[in-house]
């Protein structure tokens, strides 16, 4: 019994972790330029926490820092994509588009798919990586863990979802991803590590 209740403490901790990392994110990723360095900045906080390593407000921002002189290309890429997706999202709002359904259901998959490819690249920065080697592993660990991009997938529709509801929740819902794309990130470790010794 005491087991399960330290299990639910750490649990929880890890909760409460994620969501105060979620208004860091928000913060840090206003500018939307700084989206790619806000989520690795706070992948790493939440992965530190995780291994129970010293982390707080001021590794956050000394992350974050490092992450943006690494990152801005990718940041400006993600800025452009934004603009061709509501580009997109405006001409088939219009009536009269031939199988305008089907062009928008592909136009939000190829986002959400994009989205978990970011996220991937992000929980797995660390100072000194190159974005577009990140970015490149990150679509092939996609491809190959197909559970993985599912979990992240559906973690961005749901931020999504509560975001339309509630403009407000998502605070607290880009720190739960951001755990989830950690926690994915280690399940494959731990996944190929045993196929190697197996």
């Amino acid at each position: 019994m005491a087991r399960r209740r330290q299990a639910f403490g750490e649990g929880f901790a890890l909760l409460a972790e994620c969501l105060l990392t979620g208004v860091w994110l928000v913060l840090a990723a206003l500018p939307v330029v700084t989206l790619p360095a806000a989520l690795s900045a706070a992948a790493r906080h939440v992965a530190a926490y995780v291994d129970g390593e010293s982390t707080g407000w001021g590794g956050f921002w000394a992350d974050f820092r490092a992450a943006w002189r690494e990152s801005w290309r990718a940041g400006l890429a993600l800025v452009g994509a934004g603009l061709l997706l509501t580009l997109n999202l405006m001409v088939l709002a219009q009536e009269g588009i031939p199988g305008r359904p089907g062009f928008a259901l592909a136009t939000f998959a190829v986002a959400g798919l994009a989205a978990t490819v970011l996220l991937r690249a992000a929980a797995a920065w660390t100072p000194g990586v190159r974005w577009r080697g990140l970015l490149a592993e990150a679509l092939d660990e996609a491809r190959g863990d197909a559970s993985g991009t599912g979990i992240l997938l559906g973690g961005v529709a749901v931020l999504v979802a509560c975001t339309w509801a509630m403009w407000l929740l998502i605070v607290p819902m880009s720190g739960c991803l951001i755990g989830a794309a950690v926690a994915v990130r280690r399940r494959r470790i731990a996944r190929d590590a045993e196929e190697r010794r197996a």
